[in-house]
């Protein structure tokens, strides 16, 4: 039987400068009813089958993976802090990681957006 890693285990084999950035914001996406999950190798948090976000960590940054809604949502607010985003990351750094109220408005936008 093969057992699949979860977010504890994928924390732990992150580059470590990231694993303290990665644990905080794994608590801050925790929605009281979504259930953790890794799908395509990525932590993340579903509900009724929808991810409504995810993480990653790379050598040099992490990755926070939210529906296109929530970035275009609060895209001023990821401007002015001069953070990199595309339609559906934020890229950061352990120097420079996304506000706490930055990351729990992107996760409730993100579940809006997929209408749960």
């Amino acid at each position: 039987m093969t057992t699949k890693p979860g977010h504890d285990a994928y924390i732990a084999a992150a580059p470590e400068p990231f694993r303290a950035l990665l644990s905080r914001l794994r608590a801050q996406l925790a929605l009281p009813d979504a259930e953790e999950v890794i799908k395509y190798d990525m932590p993340g948090f579903q509900i009724e089958g929808a991810i409504i976000a995810g993480y990653a960590a790379f050598s040099k940054q992490c990755g926070l993976y939210v529906d296109p809604g929530a970035i275009s949502a609060h895209a001023d607010k990821i401007a002015s802090l001069k953070i990199k985003a595309t339609k559906t990351g934020i890229t950061f750094s352990a120097r420079k990681p996304i506000p706490d109220e930055l990351v729990q408005k992107l996760a409730a936008s993100s579940r809006r957006a997929k209408g749960l």
